[in-house]
Formats: C-alpha cells, sequence, structure tokens
C-alpha cells in the first residue's frame, strides 16, 4: 500500500522528470538526448514492405562503412575486433533508430578471409539490422572483392537472410559481369501512400516516389581465383563505376522522367570517391582551402585522398602490380560517372552523394554550381560530396568509430518544388561514444555558414590488448579491468 510520503515521491519525480526532458528537447546543445527521445520507433512493418517516409514525415538513413570484419582470425584480436564493430552498429541503431541501413563498402577484409568461409562475416554484420527489423542496402568495396572473396557470392549470402525482404540490395545489371555487383536503386514512398492498395495492385502503381536512393559499385580488389601468368600475383579490378552502369544510370533517369513527369530528388551512394573529392580536398584557389575545418567541418586526415582510378593509366592497364604495369597514378575513367551525377544533379535529382573508403576524412563539401575545380573537366551543378565515418575495428586508423546520419523531411521536399532548388538534407555523425558531431544542414548556403570544428578523437579496441598480451605468452585471456580509456567510459559502466 502507497503511503502519502510514497505517492508525493512519486509525483515529485515525475514533474522533474518532464522538466528535465522539456530542457533538453528545447535546448540545442544536446542532440544526442534531444533526437532519442524525439524519434519514435516505427511499428511492426512487412519486412518486404517499399520503403516509406515515417509518420513524422522524415525518412533518416544510417550509414556503415568500412567495417572490415574478418581480419587475422587465427589470432583472438581479429574476432575481438569484430565483436567491438557489432557493438558499433548496436549502439548507433539504438540511439538512432533509422528507416534504412546503408552498408557502404569494404564489409569484409578479403586478403584475410578463406574461401570456405569468407562470406560467412555477412551473417554477424547484418544481425544488428536483423534482430531489430531493420532493411539494409550495400555497395560493396575494395576490399569486398580478393582471391577467395567473391562479390557475387556476398550478394548471394545478403539474399538468403531471413526474414526475406530486409536485405535491399540487388543486381539491375545481371548480365554484365564487368559492371560489379551492387547496382541498383531503391524508390521511397510518402508517409501517407497506401503500401498495398483496394484494388492488391502494387505501390508503384498508384504512389509516386518522393525520393530515389541509388546505389552504385566502384569495383577494384582483385579477381575472384585469378593470379597473373607471369608474376603469380592476384589479378587488380578496375576502381572506378563502370561507363555500362553510367548508361543504365541515366536510360533510367529518363524512364522514371517519362514514367512521373518529373525528376525526382535523389540521394547516392559508392564506396570509393570519385575525383571531383579530391580535387575539392586539394583545392587552393580559396583563401580557405580545400576543407575549412568551420564550414565543412570534419576529420581531414587522409589527405590526399584515395580516389576511383587511382593507380591505373589513361590506357586501361593498371600502373602497379601486373607483369604488364606502368607507373600511373590516375587514369581518369570516372570522368563519365562524374558527368553524369554532376548532370542529374543540375536542378531537383542528385542532392548528395557518400562514399566512404577513406577512414580519415568525414568532411562534406559541395561541387559549386559552374565552378571549375584543377583536375576536373566536369562542371559542378551543386551536388553535395560526402564523407562518412570509419565504422568498423577491422581497417586502418583510430579515429572514434561511428556512422553518418542523413535525414530529408517531406516538408523540405515539398519546400524545394515551390523554390525550385535542392531539398535541404541534415546530416550528423553519431559516435560509439553517444556523441555527436559535424552535424550540418546540406543546404543552398552551405559552405558559407560557420559550423563547431569536428574534434579529431581516437578509440582503441578494449578488450584486443589483454588478448594480445595472453597470446604472446601462450597463457589462456584473463578478464581484466583495465583503467578506463578516453572515449569508452560509457562502455566499462555497462
Amino acid at each position: 500500500m502507497l503511503t502519502r510520503r510514497s505517492v508525493l515521491a512519486i509525483v515529485f519525480g515525475v514533474v522533474a522528470l518532464a522538466a528535465i526532458s522539456a530542457v533538453y528537447l528545447t535546448s540545442p546543445t544536446d542532440f544526442h538526448l534531444k533526437t532519442v527521445l524525439q524519434r519514435a520507433s516505427r511499428a511492426t512493418r512487412d519486412p518486404a514492405a517499399p520503403l516509406q517516409f515515417h509518420s513524422d514525415g522524415s525518412f533518416q538513413i544510417s550509414i556503415f562503412e568500412d567495417l572490415h570484419f574478418g581480419e587475422n582470425a587465427w589470432k583472438y584480436w581479429g574476432p575481438q575486433q569484430d565483436l567491438n564493430s557489432v557493438r558499433v552498429i548496436e549502439t548507433v541503431l539504438d540511439a538512432e533508430r533509422p528507416d534504412l541501413v546503408v552498408l557502404n563498402g569494404d564489409l569484409i577484409t578479403g586478403e584475410n578471409t578463406f574461401r570456405e568461409n569468407s562470406t560467412a562475416y555477412l551473417d554477424q554484420i547484418v544481425a544488428p539490422m536483423i534482430q531489430r527489423g531493420l532493411p539494409w542496402a550495400s555497395t560493396y568495396g575494395n576490399h569486398d572483392s580478393d582471391f577467395n572473396l567473391s562479390r557475387t557470392a556476398l550478394l548471394a549470402r545478403e539474399q538468403q537472410q531471413k526474414p526475406t525482404g530486409l536485405a535491399r540490395t540487388v543486381n539491375m545489371l545481371p548480365g554484365s559481369p564487368r559492371a560489379g555487383v551492387t547496382n541498383y536503386y531503391l524508390p521511397v514512398y510518402g508517409s501517407d501512400c497506401q503500401l498495398i492498395s483496394s484494388n492488391g495492385g502494387n505501390v508503384a502503381d498508384h504512389c509516386v516516389p518522393l525520393l530515389i536512393l541509388w546505389f552504385f559499385d566502384s569495383r577494384g580488389g582483385f579477381e575472384y581465383q585469378k593470379k597473373d601468368a607471369v608474376t603469380g600475383a592476384r589479378v587488380g579490378k578496375e576502381n572506378w563505376v563502370d561507363a555500362s552502369v553510367v548508361s543504365w544510370f541515366e536510360k533510367t533517369q529518363e524512364n522514371l522522367l517519362a514514367k512521373h513527369g518529373k525528376a525526382i530528388p535523389s540521394l547516392a551512394f559508392v564506396h570509393i570517391p570519385p575525383n571531383v573529392a579530391y580535387a575539392l580536398q586539394m583545392d587552393n584557389t580559396k583563401p580557405t582551402g580545400g576543407i575549412d575545418s568551420h564550414r565543412q567541418p570534419g576529420i581531414n586526415d587522409d589527405k590526399p585522398l584515395a580516389r576511383q582510378a587511382q593507380g591505373w593509366c589513361k590506357d586501361g592497364t593498371i600502373g602497379a602490380g601486373q607483369s604488364n604495369s606502368k607507373n600511373c597514378a590516375y587514369g581518369g575513367q570516372d570522368e563519365p560517372f562524374m558527368r553524369a551525377i554532376a548532370a542529374s544533379g543540375n536542378g531537383t535529382g542528385v542532392i548528395a552523394l557518400f562514399s566512404g573508403h577513406d577512414h580519415g576524412d568525414t568532411w562534406c563539401h559541395t561541387w559549386e554550381a559552374g565552378r571549375t575545380l584543377p583536375g576536373v573537366v566536369v562542371l559542378g551543378t551543386g551536388v553535395h560530396i560526402c564523407f562518412g565515418q570509419h565504422s568498423g575495428y577491422g581497417g586502418y586508423g583510430s579515429w572514434t568509430r561511428g556512422a553518418r546520419q542523413v535525414r530529408i523531411t517531406e516538408e523540405s521536399l515539398a519546400a524545394s518544388v515551390i523554390a525550385r532548388r535542392r531539398p535541404d538534407v541534415d546530416t550528423w555523425i553519431r559516435l560509439e561514444t553517444g556523441d555527436i558531431v559535424g552535424r550540418v544542414s546540406l543546404n543552398v548556403t552551405y559552405g558559407q555558414d560557420v559550423y563547431p570544428a569536428t574534434p579529431n578523437t581516437h578509440t582503441h579496441c578494449p578488450t584486443c590488448d589483454v588478448v594480445a598480451e595472453s597470446e604472446n605468452t601462450q597463457q589462456p585471456p584473463k578478464l581484466q579491468v583495465q583503467e578506463p580509456k578516453k572515449g569508452w567510459k560509457q562502455y566499462l559502466k555497462r
């Protein structure tokens, strides 16, 4: 039985919690709690249902990239890296509750895998999405192709996941082996679209998508089970978006325009960035230089960054490592892709292009309309060029792991139609520590607006050192309490 004192304590507790929540929800300085409290989880849906804006009028994507699962499976620290990468995914998903997860390349470190189980790491990667009923879509990176790892087999493993429908990765150019595997698009429908029509027809027959998501395969890595006849080295794969994919992209856009009578705004994803990203980073024609830490906030440690067609010659021969190789830095084969993205961005088409690959770069820049960049023959049309955050404990670098978030609203889309401009897109990076950095609005004034600089923080695998020490002494690993390292206090308290 509750006493009068107990009742008063409960009442005061509820009032206090409400007051604290009100402060956080109105404070612009604590976006972490504000986001968690304001974004509700979706109701349970058919896993195969078409993508759709949330009931609050927004659509949010969490981008994980460069997870690099499968490194050194024969040493204890390799699987420990993967366990910590899973924890990063789970932490971000529980904080953000996105509508779609994008795995933007280098899911697996293919050169460390065995042929018999190289794709099995995919099960561990997607388990957090399956547990939460979240759909995901992938692009594959250069490390997802190697002597023992096949892109085709990796796609097959994705499509075998249950429940059927959560994996949205498909190959829309199956008859073109040179094109790669992850070339496709996904439509996103409005929150008011009835996904099941009264006559049982397809949603595409009675709803016009509000947004298109494009996925491109930048290839790279090495051919599956092939070696150079002379040197015995692995055979390199071309590392740019193939011309056949560009033709498909342009033709598909024409078909969508004819079907819907208008250009549909879109976001694009590719693992290896095109040359324009390199040009933006290295451009010194402006007083602020290429990347201004307050106007393009983000880490800029990978300078110069690695781009498409790097290490290839203009004649299509590889620049190093093969019997017929030459010394070439950049071949320019990504120019058709850049031209197609720029042409689509001329109006309300492609809003932004998101890449990974360069673990130490996390900024967004604008390929300004009409601007000429050094080494790029294509004029800009205002497309935003963005990097995400190194998400996995595999791969090089110790930057604090996390994932870029991208949110677009129906309100912004409607306003862009009236104003005849690109929709605004909000984006930020959620770190494994729970912190948010680099929160910006990709709008018409991006590049002029001033934001806080992004802290350049680092984390270290919290369980790998203990294991490594035990391996060196050939003793069974012991559980040890370590001194908390910066950025890991939250996890050590759990």
